[in-house]
């Protein structure tokens, strides 16, 4: 999956819970999520299981009876900030316990999945260790520790399908939602974990999916974020039996009445179907904008990778994809500095970035993660070099996101809004490209497609006024 920067879902996870047939908070637990979308899902699903059994949300970890610390590892020394945050919360621990009040802490996610025990042992205050694939049973782990058993670690792969095991959806008060319909991945890149720490790909029966996203619709839902490790690759059974592609799933969801706008993350070229790339033309709904990872413009690194595609195609691939939708906006990951990366092989990137032009980007310096091939490998980039190469890589970046923002002045387009902004009369919403849009405007918008005719633009917003008829 794609490296995305850290979010902190608490308040999305308040959003998210407290519906009128769970029972009144007599407990609080405070969540902070790291990593990608999928584990801002994970943790909404958790808040929900956990408001059954009479759970409400904080913001502040003191007033917590319950810790949760939803992890990522693709992050670099993702491990290290766990344990650095750990130590705080110990400390928070020792002196809630002096006020005779228990506190639970729990480590889940990715870090959790490939740490284990080792978690426990190097922080005791740990009371659970839970693995992404294993939090439907988070409520009852939780009341084992509630029963005196401690260092609890959790992370094998169950047989049960976690889906079947959670709750249905809490009503949600964001007009835009996330629902995972794919987990895992197969490709073993060598510098990924994700194979280690979701497993090999699954994914959701079409029935399931559509359950959900009608459900999430019904509480007032308009825009919905399909979520998948490799969420191209998705294959679920459909009512027939047969296996329907992404492209059908979306073809289906789209469907749903009062759906407006549908989206998904991350893919991987190797999956970017000729039906997927129709539905980018064909399907109303769909956004234009596609999240598509390329780490590299070198043929030689992305070997090394084992990303199993050159340079030419995925330049081809881009090419197809336009075709069908000449106004699509383009996101990637790159990773500089990789084992063996030579000053030919950046230019080779710098290349590939103008030839793309892309309107939104994630890059990073190469870090090893424990377990994976690239970690071993010879050759290590020196720190110093692959900073000045990122450097280098992030101001053409970045430069070709002001300027897909800026082209934008001037023209209307429809805006999602799903939020007050921090100004008095402000709110904020999305553009098709998913860029934030700033508008003046009563809260009585929020939820609503309007017409934004754009005045201004900065390198990661813009700001407009709603055309009125």
């Amino acid at each position: 999956m794609g490296e995305i920067p850290i979010i902190d879902s608490r308040k999305r996870a308040q959003a998210s819970t407290g519906v009128a047939e769970e029972p009144p908070a007599t407990k609080a637990v405070f969540v902070k999520t790291f990593g990608c979308q999928m584990n801002v899902y994970d943790s909404d699903r958790m808040m929900e299981a956990l408001a059954r059994e009479g759970y409400g949300v904080t913001d502040s970890p003191g007033d917590a009876d319950l810790i949760i610390l939803n992890t990522c590892h693709i992050r670099e020394k993702a491990a290290e900030k766990v344990y650095s945050e750990l130590g705080r919360l110990k400390q928070l621990k020792d002196l809630r316990r002096a006020d005779g009040k228990q506190t639970v802490i729990a480590v889940a996610g990715c870090v959790a999945q490939a740490e284990g025990a080792e978690i426990t042992t190097r922080q005791p205050a740990v009371d659970l260790v839970i693995g992404p694939q294993s939090y439907h049973r988070l409520p009852s782990l939780i009341g084992r520790v509630s029963r005196g058993e401690s260092r609890i670690v959790e992370t094998e792969f169950p047989q049960e399908d976690k889906f079947q095991s959670l709750p249905e959806r809490a009503v949600q008060r964001n007009p835009s939602a996330f629902l995972t319909v794919q987990e895992g991945c197969d490709k073993f890149c060598t510098f990924c974990v994700v194979p280690y720490t979701r497993g090999i790909e699954v994914s959701r029966p079409v029935a399931d999916v559509e359950k959900e996203a009608r459900k999430l619709v019904a509480s007032g839902v308009r825009e919905l974020t399909l979520l998948g490790q490799n969420v191209n690759a998705y294959h679920g059974q459909g009512p027939d039996g047969r296996s329907v592609s992404l492209a059908g799933l979306l073809d289906r969801l789209s469907a749903i009445e009062g759906l407006a706008r549908l989206r998904y993350t991350t893919s991987h070229p190797r999956d970017m179907s000729e039906d997927l790339i129709a539905a980018h033309a064909g399907n109303p709904k769909l956004m234009p904008f596609l999240h598509l990872p390329v780490q590299s413009g070198s043929d030689r690194i992305l070997a090394a990778m084992n990303r199993k595609h050159t340079a030419q195609e995925y330049l081809r691939l881009i090419a197809r994809i336009r075709a069908a939708r000449p106004d699509i906006a383009l996101s990637s990951d790159f990773i500089v500095g990789f084992p063996g990366e030579t000053e030919a092989d950046f230019e080779a990137t710098l290349d590939l970035v103008r030839a793309v032009g892309f309107a939104q980007t994630f890059s990073f310096k190469y870090s090893a993660r424990p377990g994976t091939p690239a970690a071993t490998a010879g050759d290590q980039v020196p720190e110093a070099i692959k900073t000045e190469r990122l450097a280098r890589l992030q101001d053409l970046l970045e430069s070709q996101q002001a300027a897909f923002n800026a082209a934008l002045v001037g023209r209307v387009v429809p805006v999602l809004f799903e939020r007050k902004g921090r100004h008095e009369g402000q709110i904020v919403g999305r553009s098709p490209y998913l860029q934030l849009v700033h508008a003046d405007a009563a809260a009585d918008l929020i939820g609503q497609i309007r017409p934004v005719a754009v005045r201004s633009a900065s390198q990661l917003t813009l700001s407009g006024v709603i055309e009125t008829a």
